[in-house]
């Protein structure tokens, strides 16, 4: 994973986060903010591995 792949995935995230609504939040933006969040977990692993 490369610096630009973090990026996109942070930008993501406040993108989702940006449109949740303050109630009755949705559960699949819920998921979708949460497979995110893993998938970004997941490339700062990688890139602090290699």
């Amino acid at each position: 994973m490369n610096v630009d792949h973090l990026d996109i995935i942070e930008q993501k995230i406040e993108d989702l986060k940006a449109r949740l609504p303050a109630h009755s939040i949705p559960p699949k933006m819920i998921q979708d903010l949460e497979e995110l969040e893993e998938e970004l977990a997941e490339a700062k692993a990688q890139q602090w591995a290699t």
